[in-house]
């Protein structure tokens, strides 16, 4: 490209930049959101409760896995969602305690939403250094 820019082929020139840099950002967007999704999801497998003595074809904290947006880039948008395959019925269910047979309650085990903030931040972070480098 020529350091010279004609007054006609301005609109051309300036079109082309902004065209590559938006390329440039969705392939960092998308690595982040693959990285940070990845190591999320080795945390919520570590930190999901486990069940002592009981064996399941499919346990739970075994069934963490994402998915990604049936159009991944349209229009520019990049979606990956964290979910539990094998017993997402036991998500709300471990996160936040039920009612018992006999009017009591069990004990919550918070374990997605400390990750979830977690990663969310981190994301953010690197969202953001990502864009100002370029």
């Amino acid at each position: 490209m020529s350091k010279t820019v004609k007054v006609d082929d301005l609109q051309n020139t300036i079109m082309d930049y902004l065209e590559d840099y938006v390329e440039d950002i969705e392939e960092d967007v998308v690595e982040i959101t693959d990285n940070v999704t990845k190591e999320a999801i080795k945390e919520l497998k570590r930190d999901s409760p486990k069940q002592k003595g009981i064996s399941r074809n499919k346990p739970y904290w075994k069934g963490w896995t994402r998915q990604t947006g049936k159009a991944a880039l349209k229009n520019h948008r990049y979606t990956i969602k964290i979910h539990n395959r094998t017993n997402y019925q036991l998500t709300h269910i471990l996160e936040f305690g039920h009612a018992t047979r006999n009017g009591g309650r069990t004990k919550a085990i918070p374990h997605i939403r400390p990750v979830e903030q977690k990663y969310t931040e981190l994301y953010e972070q690197k969202i953001i250094t990502a864009l100002r480098r370029r």
